[in-house]
């Protein structure tokens, strides 16, 4: 089909019926997740645990959600930088920017891999492992009031069907 045989009565009726768009489940989810981000790190600004100059960036808005991919899939064991883009499903490049920002931050450093000498991997520092702790709590907090916003049984049947859609 081309332009030319485009019926106006078909674009007319998409026109005047296009909430789909701004209400479909793919949409939805992705405006839940960046509330639920944005929250996490306003509660972690909060967080006496967190040292005062990561407060003051994640209070500035200077830490972003993308910031929270390496708290999210950072091993504790430490990653290579290819491992922890994947897991993130981000490029090579776009992490080891926010690496080379988490680690001006001093939240972690890369060092040598023990599994092969000419690999690197990336590790949190101890004041990394204070933010981790602080964005442990700041989860359970924001999924606390999650569960009171929408009620027990709702956040339930939430989590289990994301869990199921996820996997």
């Amino acid at each position: 089909m081309n332009e030319t045989s485009f019926s106006p009565t078909v674009a007319d009726s998409a026109l005047q019926d296009d909430r789909w768009r701004q209400t479909h489940l793919g949409r939805l989810l992705g405006h839940a997740m960046r509330r639920f981000d944005e929250r996490v790190l306003v509660l972690m600004a909060g967080n006496e645990g967190v040292p005062l100059a990561l407060a003051n960036l994640a209070a500035r808005d200077q830490i972003s959600a993308a910031h929270v991919h390496i708290t999210r899939h950072l091993s504790l064991e430490g990653s290579r930088l290819t491992d922890l883009a994947r897991a993130a499903g981000m490029s090579k490049q776009a992490m080891g920017d926010l690496v080379d920002q988490c680690a001006a931050w001093g939240l972690v450093q890369r060092e040598a891999d023990p599994l092969d000498a000419r690999a690197r991997r990336v590790v949190f520092t101890p004041v990394g492992l204070a933010w981790l702790q602080a964005f442990k709590d700041a989860v359970a907090q924001a999924e606390a009031e999650f569960r009171e916003a929408v009620g027990k049984d709702v956040a339930t049947v939430v989590a289990l069907g994301l869990e199921a859609y996820a996997h």
